[in-house]
């Protein structure tokens, strides 16, 4: 049985800025600052003022966790502004085709449109773009 998947809206990111600590242990830590703007069917916006996405490298320097935290501000489909927040984690392994990662976000809005998304499971995928990364938003749908 394939899920069928109801694309939601992207959140197009672009890198500010990062700082990284490294350990003598091989690990390493950066905090990469971000903001961007939000296209979509379901909201529309822009990233607000304090974003920051951690990723935590392993030993080998291929595995990364993620987890990124962001606020962003618009309106729903139904032109209502609103703010969404956005936690989501994930894990960077290899490339899935043009994919470069997948997490599991968690999102409380304050739109009565998207209140769904509050409580509803979602996924979010990550794509390679110009100055930083795409990151579709996405629900499954019956």
């Amino acid at each position: 049985m394939t899920l069928e998947m109801e694309e939601l809206f992207t959140v197009h990111v672009q890198i500010k800025d990062s700082i990284q600590l490294e350990n003598k242990h091989g690990e390493s830590v950066i905090l990469i600052t971000f903001g961007g703007h939000v296209t979509g069917a379901m909201f529309e916006g822009i990233v607000l003022e304090g974003g920051v996405d951690t990723q935590i490298i392993g030993k080998d320097g291929a595995s990364h966790s993620l987890s990124a935290r962001y606020m962003l501000k618009g309106q729903d489909y139904t032109g209502q502004q609103c703010e969404i927040y956005i936690e989501n984690n994930g894990y960077i392994g290899k490339p899935q085709g043009t994919r470069l990662f997948r997490t599991s976000p968690r999102i409380i809005t304050n739109s009565q449109a998207l209140a769904y998304l509050n409580v509803e499971p979602l996924i979010g995928e990550g794509f390679s773009a110009a100055g930083g990364v795409d990151i579709k938003f996405f629900r499954a749908i019956s």
